[in-house]
Formats: C-alpha cells, sequence, structure tokens
C-alpha cells in the first residue's frame, strides 16, 4: 500500500496526521509526504484542506481518503486503513 500524505511545514495538523500514521504497527505502507508549497498545482488544490491523505492505487491514481481527526486513537487510523488494503 502506498500512501500520499499533502502537507506543508508548521502545520499542526498535518505533524499530529504524520505522528499517527507513524504509530501504525498492525499493517506496512510506504509513505510518501508532499508539501503543498513546493508545486502550485498541489497548493491551489489543498491550501485549505491540508492534511490530505490519498491511497495510490494499482493504477496510479490518487484515491483521497476520509479526513481523519489527529485526535483520533492510532487504532482508528488502522482500521480506516485496513478497509483499503
Amino acid at each position: 500500500m502506498k500512501l500520499i500524505l499533502y502537507s506543508k511545514q508548521d502545520c499542526c495538523l498535518c505533524e499530529g496526521l504524520l505522528a499517527k500514521l507513524q504509530q501504525v504497527k498492525n499493517m506496512t505502507f510506504e509513505l510518501e509526504i508532499r508539501d503543498i508549497t513546493k508545486n502550485s498545482d498541489w497548493l491551489d488544490r489543498y491550501q485549505y484542506e491540508i492534511p490530505v491523505l490519498c491511497l495510490l492505487d494499482a493504477n496510479q491514481q490518487e484515491q483521497e481518503l476520509p479526513r481523519f481527526s489527529t485526535r483520533s486513537p492510532v487504532e482508528k487510523l488502522e482500521v480506516l486503513l485496513q478497509g483499503y488494503s
């Protein structure tokens, strides 16, 4: 499974989701972090939405996953991700 996290520096919500993703233990995935300030298309699309977590499917198409509250426990994130594996 490959995940893409759209974020930017000094975003506490982005940092919170990244910390939760780093705590996931019951599954393996590759995580690519994309700083939206480095690409104008990403900035236009996600500047008011970050953090945005996407799943890269077998056809290399991105699927946005439901927004995850960084206040939720890691176990809830694991359940969400397992639904896509």
